[in-house]
């Protein structure tokens, strides 16, 4: 009942933000209707619904296998009522490495973490968080069961693989920026090859912050799956009023070769006129670019920067606004300008790679390795473009690295079993999936907190604390 009625305060609450931004776009008397929706309609239920029924099946389940299958220690346990045989004898605080020493529990709390330490078995947490979590997640909507299922599951990559290379002393330097770097490898090979495999408000998203024209992604698209492309992208771009002369001339002439009889297509990508139509050198595009796109995103980033301070920070933002907003600002600054760089290095990746195909295909003198060519004209160079591209997070803080990589590892790791799946390399899931999905995340993430609370996130341990108890 605690679990539920926490979560159905918080729903509500974001709910109640949400609708109070599109009061001026209803009239005056239905707003009250509006926000009693927000706080009382179906999805504060459903979300109570939800961790209310994980926290009661993981506590009972967790609490139940110790009864039902019990397990001898080879040893007795020690009693934390017990004295110490030889108290002169045992290590003062700055005798224990910091990463042994334990908090000063009272009896009864050293009672319970004995009990917990040693009679409670890794497994079953796994078995009770996978059990929990399945069963809970279906108290959601089917389309944001995907979303919970994904995070959940790459939350529980993320404790595991920092709980294993803890233990084994493996090191891996901006590990997270790789991680990043993959994911949005992946990314971009999708949004111009099999854009159906990411969500489509995410493409949306994606393009527009491109800068360039839709039709020309369009085209990008077409030459990557079929080799061909659609003439009316290119009448499209042609009646674009930013389109200069030589650019125009460009497309007139790549339209001449694409209607001819039998069809030219060209080269396997489209004319840089058509991608920025509005200047003709591609050495100008990447500085106006960073710009236009670093404009482009400083409200959307300040949102994401205020608003959280402003809700879950009020307390210190009272205490020292100066140095609050300084900070937000700070930040705001720093992740408007990690998308302006990742978007302006890709723009450069994306014509230099057709310069060099140009000028290595022109090349009579020296034998060019056919694998270089393909590669250039290929759809897997954009892939490469998205990984150099998201060099970019260098920019932003190191605190936020992480998250963003737990951001967009969920969609790169969709995209790819999607684009497998059809081509027939793994099977599919039918209407289980996010159940299974969501299973297999829990059964990761409640082992690392039962056991190993430290190696998960910080927001996950303290979502956790407050709606589970002390692991």
């Amino acid at each position: 009942m605690r679990a539920g009625a926490i979560a159905f305060a918080i729903r509500a609450s974001l709910n109640v933000v949400l609708a109070t931004l599109r009061f001026g776009k209803v009239p005056r008397e239905m707003r009250f209707a509006l926000i009693r929706r927000a706080i009382f309609g179906k999805d504060s239920y459903r979300f109570a619904a939800m961790l209310g029924s994980f926290v009661t099946l993981y506590k009972a389940i967790l609490n139940a296998l110790p009864i039902l299958l019990p397990v001898q220690p080879a040893t007795p346990l020690p009693s934390p009522f017990d004295d110490f045989e030889d108290e002169s004898k045992s290590a003062t605080p700055l005798e224990i490495p910091a990463s042994e020493r334990q908090p000063r529990l009272s009896l009864s709390a050293q009672a319970h973490q004995l009990w917990v330490r040693k009679k409670t078995r890794r497994w079953h947490a796994v078995v009770a968080g996978a059990i929990a979590g399945s069963v809970a997640v279906m108290f959601e909507k089917r389309s944001r069961r995907v979303t919970i299922a994904q995070q959940l599951f790459v939350r529980g990559l993320q404790g595991s693989y920092t709980a294993f290379t803890s233990k084994r002393g493996i090191h891996l330097p901006n590990g997270d920026v790789l991680v990043f770097c993959l994911c949005c490898a992946q990314i971009s090979y999708a949004l111009f090859s099999r854009p159906e495999t990411l969500p489509r408000s995410y493409t949306t998203w994606l393009v527009t912050a491109s800068g360039a024209p839709v039709p020309a992604v369009e085209m990008v698209r077409d030459i990557n799956r079929t080799g061909t492309f659609n003439v009316g992208d290119l009448d499209k771009i042609l009646q674009r009023e930013d389109v200069i002369p030589v650019n125009r001339a460009a497309i007139l002439a790549r339209k001449a070769l694409a209607t001819s009889t039998p069809p030219d297509f060209g080269s396997p990508y489209p004319p840089c006129g058509a991608v920025h139509p509005w200047v003709e050198s591609c050495m100008a595009v990447p500085l106006p670019r960073l710009w236009v796109v670093f404009k482009w995103a400083f409200p959307i980033y300040g949102a994401l920067h205020f608003i959280p301070m402003m809700l879950f920070k009020r307390s210190a933002f009272l205490s020292n606004p100066l140095r609050m907003l300084a900070r937000a600002g700070l930040g705001t600054i720093r992740s408007s300008a990690f998308l302006a760089t990742f978007i302006a290095a890709f723009q450069s990746w994306f014509c230099f790679k057709h310069h060099m195909y140009a000028i290595l295909l022109s090349q009579k003198k020296l034998k060019i390795p056919q694998v270089l060519f393909k590669l250039l004209g290929s759809k897997y160079s954009y892939a490469l473009g998205g990984f150099f591209g998201a060099l970019s997070l260098f920019v932003e803080e190191k605190r936020r690295r992480g998250e963003l990589a737990m951001y967009v590892l969920p969609k790169s790791l969709e995209s790819a079993w999607l684009t497998a799946r059809g081509k027939g390399w793994v099977f599919r899931t039918g209407d289980f999936g996010e159940m299974f999905l969501t299973a297999i995340g829990m059964g990761m993430v409640m082992s690392i907190y039962q056991n190993e609370p430290q190696h998960l996130s910080g927001l996950v341990r303290r979502i956790l604390y407050q709606f589970i108890g002390p692991n």
